[in-house]
């Protein structure tokens, strides 16, 4: 036991990959992310496996697609038999610790039995109802209301911390599960700390913000202000552990359950298998995975539970769905999927795969989102071309010049579905648009 290291997850809510300096952003929001990523490994192709809050939380917590957990809209709880990263890390002797939002009960607070297996409790089933920016209100392992003081990231932050020291002397798994930079429902806004806002309303807008407007220019300011209370809070974090002569000998996870699109994709910030909604940043530091670099194979969020296990040394359970990406840091890529494949059960009934070059989607008209969790008929929706247009602004489905790329595409999104457990749907194909583009050939639908 005493060589087995520290896990420590920072998970964000709703924060697009392309708010790290890594990815371009030029607003210096995550210095600290920054930096880790720099230091250990950065995935730098990293998408969630279902755009939305529930749903992503239960892939992640039992390495299961949202179809087999069971919870594929919002609302749904964790099974009481599911096992969950708290338990396979209990099992191998560590202490387990939550602490923000948890989001896959159905009941506030979280009664023991619904909290999936996690020793240590400081959380709240919706954090965004039972409390605001600067009202943290969770509950403990007692269902006792706590409140806390400070900017919410700060005050979660500050019971991280204290976990982490009265845990010192004994192997330590750690969820820290924040609310921000989503947005805060009853207000439809994004609060950052004081000040904040106005530091960066008016800064750099990502391309398909820009060209496709939705709510933008009234949120971009505060959730940017969000973003960079996170990363200084992580710097906390990390700070911490270094003054306890603990950093070397842990494992921390920064990653995010879904991005944001500011209702440029829908009437809303989420729900879509686009860029904007499904990629996210993510990054591993400690035993494992220092000097790392970037990884270039693509990572789905269903990657990060047999991940975790893997560099604590235990058993990766056969029914996770994912695999751990640590070959991938020693350059062991020999059979790494060529594509990562996502599920959407909410607001519309959809699956998507995308390719380094390729995104393609479908969706399933007939079926409304929320009441049903896949289809036994879809329709195509979308094609984008990744290497020409990374943020989704030309749609080609339908383009008589790249049939064959939608056709490779189409038995890519098939075979993914059956493996984890889906019918073979009948796809309908979108309705040909004649052009006269050069053909797009299936070798190039594969490259």
């Amino acid at each position: 036991m005493a060589d087995r290291p520290n896990v420590v997850v920072f998970f964000t809510d709703q924060q697009r990959w392309d708010t790290s300096g890594l990815h371009g952003n030029p607003m210096d929001l995550t210095p600290n992310f920054d930096a880790m990523a720099q230091r250990g490994t950065h995935v730098a192709y990293s998408f969630t496996c279902q755009p939305v809050c529930g749903p992503a939380r239960s892939c992640l917590q039992t390495g299961l697609y949202a179809t087999n957990t069971g919870c594929w809209r919002n609302g749904i709880p964790l099974r009481p038999d599911a096992r969950t990263l708290a338990h396979y890390f209990k099992d191998a002797g560590y202490k387990t610790g939550y602490i923000g939002k948890w989001h896959l009960a159905d009941e506030e607070p979280v009664p023991e039995e619904k909290r999936g297996g996690y020793e240590y409790w400081l959380a709240s089933n919706v954090l965004e109802f039972s409390s605001d920016a600067y009202n943290t209100v969770m509950y403990n392992n007692d269902n006792e209301a706590v409140k806390m003081p400070g900017y919410r990231v700060d005050a979660q932050t500050d019971a991280a911390i204290r976990f982490i020291d009265d845990h010192q002397d004994d192997p330590f798994f750690l969820f820290v599960s924040y609310l921000e930079p989503h947005h805060q429902n009853h207000l439809d806004d994004y609060p950052p700390p004081d000040g904040y806002r106005e530091r960066y309303t008016g800064g750099w807008v990502p391309p398909d913000l820009a060209a496709l407007g939705g709510s933008t220019h009234q949120h971009l300011g505060g959730y940017y202000g969000m973003v960079k209370r996170l990363d200084e809070a992580f710097g906390r974090l990390l700070d911490a552990l270094k003054s306890l002569d603990l950093v070397d000998h842990t494992v921390i996870l920064f990653t995010s359950d879904h991005g944001c699109h500011f209702k440029t994709r829908n009437s809303e910030y989420k729900r879509s298998c686009h860029e904007s909604a499904a990629r996210v940043p993510t990054a591993f530091q400690g035993p494992g995975f220092n000097g790392g670099g970037q990884i270039q194979e693509l990572v789905s969020l269903i990657d990060l539970p047999p991940t975790l296990l893997d560099a604590a040394g235990i058993s990766v359970p056969e029914e996770m769905e994912g695999r751990s990406i640590l070959p991938l840091t020693r350059g062991e890529n020999a059979d790494w999927p060529e594509e990562v494949f996502m599920q959407i059960s909410e607001a519309q009934v959809g699956r998507a795969v995308r390719t380094h070059r390729w995104k393609y989607g479908v969706d399933a008209p007939e079926k409304h989102g929320g009441q049903d969790a896949g289809s036994d008929i879809y329709v195509e929706q979308y094609l984008y071309d990744l290497q020409a247009d990374p943020y989704e602004l030309a749609n080609l489905i339908g383009r008589e010049s790249h049939q064959e790329v939608a056709e490779v595409m189409r038995e890519r999104l098939i075979r993914r579905m059956v493996e984890v457990g889906e019918d073979a749907p009948e796809i309908v194909a979108a309705k040909i648009q004649p052009g006269r583009q050069r053909r797009v050939s299936s070798k190039e639908a594969r490259s």
